[in-house]
């Protein structure tokens, strides 16, 4: 039996309240703490969720919560240029991706957390934290402090957590883009559950139908780093001038550009993606979801990794008898995965960037790579179909 009775957790993105839950399931007594004086209403664009990570979801009792406020997109299109390629093809007996408003995911997974006990505390932004034989104490701004068992850094991309456990982990890399969405009064006149992935002439962005008229639409731009303030120094205006000088050849790219008032526009600033981390946890202290792995955005996986990584964390500290050997067992069946899944990513992420000797065969070359190399079972089958076996003993895994 577990001797951890008490957690510390830190973050209230996404994989932070997963992991209250969870370990609030594995009969541990939780505690967030939250940076942000308030919760994320508003704030962040969209993000599709997987069926791995609805299928972690249910685990907590989450994913009809988040069902509710998502929508299905059960048609991928592929298109190159001005021409239209096949639909893209679904694994047979899995449910489409989830589309959701980021505010949206982060209000349901709180709510649900806070309805199954786990505490939460606002205004907490951690500074440091001290681990001894029996437990570990963290250290606020506001000089307050908090002891427990166990520390789960759940904080992001630039988590203070991860240079707790190691000072020398790293940080995470620019990928050279800035990431735009907004919603465009133009008519793509296709069908709503329908996302189209497109290959422009000089860079990749993706478009579908807005469900109260118009049209969704992102955009990766080609810029130096700068922080999400910087960004949004810029005029909107300024910054659609740019996209439209980017995308000025693509259909509907541009037209999707023209017709978007600058006040629908997010910018969403740097795009950033974690190297392989080397150290995932202490004898008390642990990262989970893009504190540890934030592959880029071309894997489709990030929040259902999180969400994956934060059920797993709370089956093995259910299942081991302490702490070390807990986080262990979690790192060693997440590790491989989560680490396949960025490879993965980096692959597409060079194709988002193919010179025009490679967009000009694209064309020709997709079609037969959609049945080949690209077949939906072999590409995406381990990913999708993954489900956490909560009910199975960790400490029986290899």
């Amino acid at each position: 039996m577990s001797k951890v009775r008490t957690a510390l957790v830190i973050g209230g993105g996404v994989a932070g309240p997963v992991a209250g839950m969870a370990l609030r399931r594995a009969g541990v007594e939780v505690t967030l703490y939250e940076a942000y004086p308030t919760t994320a209403d508003g704030a962040g664009g969209s993000l599709g969720l997987a069926p791995n990570g609805l299928a972690a979801l249910e685990i907590v009792g989450a994913a009809d919560a988040v069902r509710a406020l998502a929508r299905p997109m059960p048609r991928s299109v592929m298109a190159v240029g001005r021409r239209r390629l096949d639909t893209l093809p679904t694994l047979p007996g899995l449910a489409p991706l989830q589309l959701i408003w980021r505010a949206d995911l982060h209000r349901a997974l709180y709510d649900r957390a806070v309805a199954l006990g786990v505490r939460v505390e606002h205004g907490k932004r951690l500074v440091g934290a001290e681990e001894t034989g029996s437990g570990v104490t963290a250290r606020f701004a506001d000089g307050t402090t908090a002891t427990a068992d166990i520390l789960v850094g759940a904080d992001g991309i630039r988590s203070t957590v991860r240079t707790l456990i190691d000072p020398d982990a790293p940080g995470p890399t620019p990928t050279g883009l800035l990431g735009f969405e907004a919603i465009a009064d133009f008519d793509l006149r296709q069908h709503e559950g329908t996302i189209t992935y497109a290959f422009g002439r000089r860079g990749f962005y993706l478009f579908r139908p807005h469900p109260g008229g118009g049209a969704e639409w992102g955009a990766n731009l080609p810029h130096p780093s700068m922080t999400l303030t910087e960004a949004r120094r810029i005029p909107n205006e300024e910054w659609l001038r740019r996209l439209l000088e980017h995308h000025a050849e693509d259909h509907p790219g541009a037209e999707l550009i023209r017709h978007t008032d600058p006040g629908r526009l997010q910018v969403l600033g740097s795009m950033y993606m974690m190297p392989r981390v080397p150290r995932w946890h202490s004898d008390r202290m642990v990262l989970v979801g893009d504190a540890v792995h934030a592959p880029s955005n071309s894997s489709g996986q990030g929040a259902s990794l999180a969400v994956e990584s934060a059920v797993e964390l709370a089956r093995c500290v259910r299942d081991l008898p302490d702490a070390p050997s807990a986080f262990a067992a979690y790192e060693r069946l997440r590790r491989p995965r989560v680490e396949r899944v960025a490879a993965r990513a980096a692959r597409i992420n060079g194709g988002k960037a193919a010179g025009p000797l490679a967009r000009a065969l694209m064309p020709l070359l997709m079609p037969i790579m959609l049945k080949t190399v690209m077949h939906p079972e072999r590409a995406f089958g381990v990913e999708q179909r993954h489900v956490i076996a909560w009910d199975e003993p960790a400490a029986t895994l290899g």
